[in-house]
């Protein structure tokens, strides 16, 4: 069985958008992904402010990327 790497405890806080201030993610032991902020609010985010590089050679992109609205 490997032993478990500790992490230094003066770590810096990495850097984060202003709207998402707060931020933590971490890994558990069993690799399950925990965070301290609700996933729909990071996914509203990421939809706002990252283009999807998949739906980007449509030709109805833009269109679809300005008419979008919060359900």
């Amino acid at each position: 069985m490997s032993k478990k790497e500790k992490k230094p405890a003066n770590t810096p806080k990495p850097r984060v958008h202003k709207e998402l201030q707060g931020l933590d993610i971490t890994i558990d032991q069993f690799g399950e992904i925990k965070s301290s902020m609700n996933i729909e609010k990071i996914n509203d985010f990421l939809d706002k402010n990252v283009d999807d590089k998949k739906l980007a050679e449509r030709d109805d992109y833009d269109d679809m990327k300005k008419g979008k609205k919060k359900k």
